[in-house]
């Protein structure tokens, strides 16, 4: 199977949408910017857990998903672009479990998501960061693997 094979085009995005795709989402490793504008219409849960890589554009459009759960849990890395615009996510489930670190910036802008917030795959954490969590408004299911804290930044993440 080539790579082009992985990609989650507007085609099928758009086969998605009209609840026309009976294939596995979990076969798509990136998507185009276009594919994510159209999936930002689907109306129920979308796990796109496969995705390893995203776009600062894929990442706008997909915060304006209109389901209640969006999972991307492939996604090892965000820019701090791509966190700002999936914090104004409207659902009520932000899946980021593969995501390993944050910036300062943003774990502040994840902060401001008011939706159940997943970032079970983090390993590291400052304290600023840290204390942006604890201020979540929200439930934010707090990493258990983190390696790398601080006791300050533990101590904050427990109050």
């Amino acid at each position: 199977m080539s790579d082009q094979e992985h990609v989650l085009t507007k085609a099928i995005a758009d086969q998605i949408v009209d609840c026309e795709f009976y294939g596995d989402t979990e076969l798509f490793t990136s998507m185009e910017d276009a594919a994510a504008e159209h999936l930002s219409r689907y109306e129920d849960t979308l796990l796109l857990d496969s995705v390893t890589k995203l776009s600062d554009a894929a990442a706008e459009s997909l915060s304006r998903h209109e389901g209640g759960v969006l999972s991307l849990n492939g996604v090892t890395e965000l820019s701090d672009a791509a966190v700002e615009s999936l914090s104004r996510y409207g659902g009520y489930f932000l899946c980021l479990n593969g995501i390993t670190e944050l910036s300062d910036a943003a774990a502040e802008n994840l902060a401001s998501y008011e939706g159940w917030l997943g970032l079970n795959g983090l390993t590291k954490l400052s304290y600023a960061a840290a204390e942006s969590l604890r201020r979540k408004k929200g439930r934010c299911l707090h990493p258990n693997s983190i390696a790398q804290l601080s006791a300050a930044a533990a101590r904050s993440l427990q109050e």
